[in-house]
């Protein structure tokens, strides 16, 4: 059985030799790029389960690395290595579709933790294939796929396990610490405005497909619901 390939952007090699190690120990198969150019270059000819990337690169910034890899692989599941733990930059990237965010320092081990956690979510596959709502929605859980409208929408994986939440119980008022629980593989790396970033991107794309709809309700000091009966 192949080893998974797990794509290593990193630009220190102190920290990629270090991070290299622990994933070729943990059943890993990492692939070192020092530059966006050579993880791009990586990627043509070998498709990786997972990315590492580090925000900080010498030819281009990790976020925007991030968007053309998600151009050529629109599935891949990625994580971001940062030396800076500010709260605008996590919000960036996980406003982009990142699955997790490790400032440095960090644990290798708990990188390698996080990395399995990631991919065990990826592969999980549902029974149901699709489900049809009868609120707007067309939920296709073994895709990954939400239509709106007859539509499809493009979603993050959080963008997606988070309006799946909202659609299997229309009506219902989640809290931001609920959502958190059910769309986050780390809740306690999220926080309330992470989620409110991401409701508020779920809505501009809920837009674009029906300008004169709004099926996600706010209730100020509680969360967000699904209005029932959106059609």
């Amino acid at each position: 059985m192949s080893k998974p390939i797990i794509l290593l952007v990193e630009d220190e090699p102190a920290i990629a030799d270090t991070l290299v190690y622990a994933l070729g120990t943990e059943g890993f198969e990492p692939v070192w790029c020092a530059t966006g150019a050579d993880a791009l270059s990586a990627c043509g000819k070998r498709a990786p389960a997972l990315a590492v990337l580090d925000v900080g690169l010498p030819d281009i910034n990790g976020f925007d690395l991030f968007k053309q890899l998600r151009a050529a692989l629109p599935e891949l599941p990625a994580l971001f290595l940062t030396a800076r733990a500010g709260e605008i930059d996590r919000v960036v990237g996980l406003e982009l579709g990142a699955d997790d965010y490790v400032a440095k320092p960090f644990s290798p081990r708990e990188l390698v933790a996080r990395v399995r956690t990631i991919l065990r979510r990826a592969q999980k596959v549902a029974a149901a294939p699709a489900t049809a709502s009868a609120h707007g929605f067309a939920v296709d859980d073994e895709r990954k796929q939400i239509r709106y409208r007859g539509k499809a929408l493009d979603l993050s994986r959080t963008e997606y396990r988070l309006l799946k939440v909202l659609i299997d119980r229309p009506g219902r008022v989640y809290t931001r610490d609920e959502l958190m629980d059910r769309a986050w593989d780390d809740p306690a790396s999220a926080f309330d405005r992470t989620v409110d970033a991401h409701v508020k991107m779920l809505r501009a794309k809920l837009r674009a497909l029906a300008p004169e709809a709004d099926p996600i309700q706010t209730h100020r000091g509680m969360g967000y619901s699904l209005r029932e009966g959106e059609q």
